[in-house]
C-alpha cells in the first residue's frame, strides 16, 4: 500500500478546509458580533431578535422619518434625538434614532418616497468616519456601491437631510458629511435643504445647529406638506419609582456599565462597549510646581485579552465629581430620594434608555449622565415651562432666546445647567420631569489619551500623560475642573496615601460602584490608530509634540531605542519638544538620556522654552530654525509627525513646513503647500492633534 507524505498529508487537509468552509460559509468559525451593542449590555441583533433592515424596521413602527447618527463623543447622537423630538411635537413626523451601525444599507433604493432619512454625522480625527459609521461610510462612497435594484440612479426616490459636526483647526473640515451628502446626490438622492455643518473649533456648533435646523424644517415642511403644531412637552421615556427596591439588590445598577459588570467583576470581549476594570499599576506627578499637575500613569491590562500598538489611545471612562452630584440633586429637590430605586423605559418602541435601567437618582448623575457638561441654549429654554416662579420662568425664556444675551451669562462661563438653575434661584425645581432631563443632558462619554508608552516595551502596560485641567475664567466665580484628569488625580492621590489636595473638595467615588474600583481601578478599553511608526525602523522620523504632545513620541523612542539595543539598525529620529519651563514642566526630562545612550546620534531632542526669555519661543520657531536638517530628512522620506493642539501649534506647524519645502528647494510658496497636502495624504505626515 503506498504511503502518504507529509506534503500529500498537507494537500488533502487544505482541500478538506477548503471545501468545508465552501459549503459552511464559515459558520464554524466566523467570529462572533460583539456582543455588546450597546454601553449597557445588549445583545447582538441576531440574538435578540432586532432586523438590520431599516426599511423592515421602518415598516414595523409605523414611523415615516428616521435620524441617523455617526457619533464619537455623544454630540451627533444628541442631536439626533432633538431632530426626532422637534420632528414629531412640532410636525407630527413619527420619528426613529437609529444607529448607523445597527443597518445595512443594500437596499436603501427602495426607501419609500413619502419618508425622509436624515444623517447627522460627525468628522472625527483626519476626515475620517466616527467608529460607528465607518461600514455605512465605506459602502455609501465606494467605488462599486451597488443596491439590490441596480439603476443608474438608485436612490432616487430617497429625500434626505444632512447636518454635520466638524472643527475648522483640521485640514478635512466636515469631510463626513460633506462626502456623503456628494455620494447621495450622485446616486440620485435628493436633498431637502442646505447640508449643515457645526463647527466646534470656532465654538460655535450649537449656534451653528440652531441656525440650520429652522430653514430645514421649513424646507422640509413644503416638501412633505407639513403643518406646524403648538407644541408642549411630551416625554421620551416614562421614570417609575420602585419603593419596594433597594440599592443594595443585585439587579439595580448603582454605576456599573451594564450587566455584565452586575455580578462580582466585569466580563469580556472589553471594548467601546464593554470597558475593563483595570488596576493602576504606578502613578507619579509629572510636573515639579505646585499649583499645576500632570500624571504619569501606567495602566495594567495583563489578562484583559486587550492589546495595543504603539501609538493607539487609551479610553478612560470617567465618574463624576460628587460634589457636582450633590449640585444636581439639591437644585432637582432630589437630595433625600437620592438612593431611590427607579424604572426607566421608553414610551416609544424605537426609544432607548442610553444607560442601564433600573438604577437610582445617584447613580444616574455620578455615573451615566454628562452633568458637568456646557448647557445648550435649546435646553435651558425647555426647563423654562417648568420653572418654580415667574421671574426665574422669565429669565430662562430670554436666555432661550437671546443668543448674545446666554453667550454672555452662561456660555461664556461655562456653566452647566445645574450651576445654571442655581443661579436664578434658592427654590428647587422640583417639576423637572425626570424624563426631560435624560432627554436633554448626554450620556457621559470616555476620555481618550495618546498611550505614552510602547507596545514592544511593555505589552501589558499602557502609559497615561495627562495635565490636570483647572481653569480660571475672566469673571467666572468658580473654576472649571476637568472631570477625567481630576478624577485621575484623586486615583493617584489615594494609590499615594496623599491628602486630597484639591481645594474644591470634589470628592470623586473612585472605589466606584459598590466598592469594585477599591484598590485603585480604572475603566477603560483600547481604541486602535493610524498615528503609527514606519514599518521600517530605519527610516528616519520627525516628530513635533509640546506639553502632552509628547505623549505618544515617548512611546516612540522608547520603541525605536528597543530596536536598536535589539540590534536593528534605526533611522535619524527627531523630537522638536516645547513646555513653559525646563525646571518645571520638562517631561520625562529624566528618561531621555537613557534613550539617548540606546540611540547614540540617531536621537536628537530639540526643546522650546516659552516661559523662559522675554520672547516667548515654541516648537515651530526651533521647526524654523532647523529647516536644512527637517529639508534633509524630507527628501529622504521622513516620516513626519504632530501631537498636540490642533487651533494654534499644529496649524502653525503646518505653515511652517510649507515656507521651509519652498524657502530651502528654491520653490513657490504654493508649491511647498502643495507637496505638504501630498505627503498628508500619502500618510508621510501625520497628527494627533486635538482642539
Amino acid at each position: 500500500m503506498p504511503q502518504i507524505d507529509t506534503l500529500d498529508l498537507i494537500v488533502l487537509v487544505v482541500l478538506l478546509v477548503g471545501s468545508v468552509a465552501y459549503f459552511t460559509k464559515g459558520t464554524y468559525w466566523a467570529i462572533e458580533k460583539n456582543p455588546y451593542a450597546t454601553s449597557y449590555g445588549a445583545t447582538s441583533d441576531a440574538k435578540n431578535g432586532k432586523t438590520r433592515d431599516i426599511l423592515k424596521k421602518l415598516d414595523e413602527t409605523g414611523k415615516n422619518c428616521v435620524i441617523f447618527y455617526g457619533s464619537q463623543t455623544g454630540t451627533a447622537e444628541d442631536y439626533a434625538s432633538r431632530l426626532a423630538k422637534e420632528g414629531s411635537q412640532r410636525f407630527g413626523l413619527k420619528t426613529m434614532v437609529a444607529d448607523l451601525e445597527e443597518y445595512d444599507f443594500d437596499n436603501l433604493d427602495g426607501f419609500p418616497e413619502d419618508k425622509v432619512a436624515f444623517f447627522v454625522l460627525a468628522t472625527y480625527g483626519e476626515g475620517e468616519p466616527t467608529d460607528n459609521a465607518v461600514e455605512f461610510y465605506q459602502f455609501v462612497t465606494g467605488e462599486d456601491v451597488s443596491f439590490d435594484k441596480g439603476d443608474d440612479r438608485p436612490l432616487a426616490s430617497l429625500k434626505y437631510v444632512t447636518f454635520g459636526l466638524g472643527n475648522n483647526t483640521y485640514e478635512h473640515y466636515n469631510a463626513m458629511v460633506r462626502n456623503v451628502d456628494t455620494a447621495l446626490t450622485k446616486l440620485g438622492a435628493k436633498r431637502i435643504g442646505t447640508a449643515g455643518e457645526g463647527d466646534d473649533g470656532a465654538g460655535t456648533m450649537e449656534e451653528d445647529f440652531l441656525a440650520w435646523k429652522e430653514p430645514m424644517w421649513v424646507a422640509l415642511a413644503e416638501e412633505m406638506g407639513l403643518e406646524e403644531r403648538e407644541t408642549h412637552y411630551e416625554p421620551v421615556f416614562s421614570v417609575i419609582e420602585q419603593e419596594s427596591m433597594s440599592p443594595e439588590d443585585e439587579s439595580v445598577y448603582v454605576g456599573e456599565p451594564n450587566q455584565y459588570h452586575l455580578g462580582e467583576g466585569g466580563k469580556g470581549p472589553y471594548s467601546a462597549h464593554n470597558p475593563y476594570i483595570a488596576p493602576i499599576a504606578e502613578s507619579r506627578e509629572l510636573f515639579t510646581v505646585k499649583d499645576r499637575n500632570c500624571l504619569h500613569m501606567e495602566i495594567d491590562i495583563a489578562g484583559s485579552g486587550m492589546s495595543y500598538q504603539t501609538g493607539d489611545h487609551i479610553a478612560v471612562w470617567p465618574t463624576n465629581p460628587g460634589v457636582e452630584v450633590d449640585r444636581f440633586l439639591e437644585v432637582l429637590g432630589l437630595a433625600k430620594k437620592r438612593h431611590t430605586v427607579i424604572r426607566i423605559k421608553g414610551l416609544d418602541v424605537t426609544a432607548k434608555v442610553p444607560f442601564p435601567t433600573p438604577t437610582t437618582y445617584d447613580a444616574t448623575f455620578r455615573f451615566y449622565l454628562e452633568i458637568c457638561a456646557p448647557v445648550s441654549r435649546q435646553f435651558v429654554a425647555s426647563l423654562a415651562a417648568f420653572a418654580p416662579d415667574e421671574k426665574s420662568k422669565a429669565e430662562l425664556v430670554r436666555l432661550g432666546n437671546d443668543k448674545d444675551y446666554f453667550h454672555d451669562k452662561i456660555a461664556s462661563q461655562c456653566l452647566n445647567i445645574a450651576q445654571v438653575l442655581q443661579s436664578l434661584t434658592s427654590t428647587p425645581f422640583s417639576s423637572v420631569p425626570f424624563s426631560l432631563l435624560i432627554e436633554g443632558i448626554n450620556k457621559i462619554q470616555p476620555r481618550y489619551y495618546s498611550i505614552s508608552s510602547s507596545s514592544l516595551v511593555h505589552k501589558d502596560r499602557v502609559g497615561i500623560t495627562a495635565v490636570v485641567e483647572s481653569i480660571r475664567i475672566p469673571g467666572a466665580t468658580h473654576v472649571v475642573k476637568g472631570v477625567t484628569t481630576n478624577y485621575l488625580l484623586a486615583l493617584k492621590q489615594k494609590q499615594h496615601g496623599e491628602p486630597e489636595l484639591d481645594s474644591h473638595d470634589l470628592k470623586y467615588a473612585i472605589t466606584g460602584p459598590r466598592n469594585k474600583y477599591d484598590g485603585i481601578y480604572v475603566p477603560v478599553h483600547i481604541r486602535h490608530s493610524n498615528f503609527k511608526l514606519p514599518s521600517d525602523p530605519a527610516k528616519p522620523v520627525i516628530m513635533i509634540g509640546p506639553g502632552t504632545g509628547v505623549a505618544p513620541f515617548r512611546g516612540f523612542i522608547q520603541e525605536r531605542a528597543a530596536q536598536a539595543a535589539g540590534g536593528e539598525k534605526v533611522g535619524m529620529t527627531v523630537l522638536f519638544y516645547g513646555c513653559r519651563n525646563r525646571n518645571e514642566d520638562f517631561l520625562y526630562r529624566e528618561e531621555w538620556g537613557t534613550y539617548q545612550a540606546k540611540l547614540g546620534d540617531s536621537l536628537q531632542i530639540i526643546t522650546a522654552f516659552s516661559r523662559e526669555a522675554a520672547e516667548k519661543v515654541y516648537v515651530q520657531h526651533r521647526l524654523r530654525e532647523n529647516a536644512q536638517m527637517v529639508n534633509n530628512l524630507l527628501k529622504q522620506k521622513a516620516n513626519l509627525y504632530v501631537c498636540g493642539d490642533a487651533a494654534n501649534m499644529a496649524r502653525e506647524v503646518n505653515v511652517v513646513l510649507a515656507q521651509i519645502i519652498s524657502e530651502q528647494r528654491n520653490l513657490p510658496l504654493a508649491k511647498g503647500e502643495e507637496e505638504v497636502k501630498h505627503m498628508r495624504s500619502s500618510g508621510a505626515y501625520q497628527e494627533d492633534v486635538w482642539s
